[in-house]
Parts: structure tokens; C-alpha cells; sequence
């Protein structure tokens, strides 16, 4: 019994490596199964601009700059659940906790009304017209 006893801290400072070897198993065998597929497709395509197109379309995309406006309504219900759960269960300390979340979230919509990240999207729109 003594050595479960001392299995369990190990297998608990192990388990966040575990849990990221995992993930890179995962993520490299989907990047090698992405590549394979390219690579059967474009054996049957003979135009060059279609398989730039596609290359173009399997890329790994820098997502650009999250939506704060999404971002800050989830944000602000995090608060507001916070702030419930303050007044329902817990007691004062969520009150203030749950508010000053959900005013972060109210700053994030405001920032996101004020930096709107379209102007991406659009580029990129008239830049597929103009190659048509």
C-alpha cells in the first residue's frame, strides 16, 4: 500500500508532461496526414494555379486577432455567474470578483466596437477579386 502511496505525487507531477506528449503525437499526425492528402490531390490536378490554390487554402493560418466583441459578452457572463454564485452560495468575496470580470468584459466589447480586426478579411476579399 505504501508504494500506491507514493505512485500518486508522481503520477500527478507527471501527468501535465503526459498530457503534452500527448498532444504533439496527435498534432504531428495530423499535420503528416494533411501533407499525404495534398500530395494525393495534387497528383490528380494539372493546373499549376489550382494547386496554388489549394496549398494556399491548406495553409496553417495565423488566425487573426480574436473578436473582442465575442470575447468580451462571454467575458461579462463569466462575471455575471461569478457574481450570482457570490450571491447565492459563496458569499461577498465573488461579489466583487464576478463585477470586476464582467467589467473587463465590458471593456473588451468596447475595445473590439473601436479596433474592429474586418479590415483583414476585406484585404484579403479584394485581393481574391483582383487574381480573378
Amino acid at each position: 500500500m505504501e508504494s500506491v502511496g507514493l505512485l500518486i505525487p508522481i503520477l500527478g507531477i507527471l501527468l501535465p508532461a503526459i498530457i503534452v506528449l500527448i498532444v504533439h503525437v496527435y498534432e504531428s499526425r495530423n499535420k503528416k496526414n494533411k501533407f499525404d492528402a495534398i500530395i494525393e490531390v495534387s497528383k490528380n490536378i494539372n493546373d499549376p494555379e489550382e494547386i496554388r490554390d489549394l496549398l494556399d487554402s491548406l495553409k496553417d493560418k495565423k488566425k487573426s486577432p480574436f473578436d473582442l466583441r465575442r470575447s468580451g459578452v462571454i467575458t461579462i457572463f463569466v462575471g455575471v455567474g461569478l457574481f450570482m454564485l457570490g450571491f447565492m452560495a459563496l458569499g461577498a468575496v465573488f461579489h466583487g470578483v464576478g463585477t470586476l470580470v464582467a467589467f473587463i468584459g465590458i471593456g473588451q466589447m468596447i475595445a473590439g466596437y473601436i479596433y474592429p480586426n474586418q479590415t483583414e478579411e476585406i484585404n484579403k476579399a479584394v485581393e481574391n477579386f483582383e487574381r480573378k
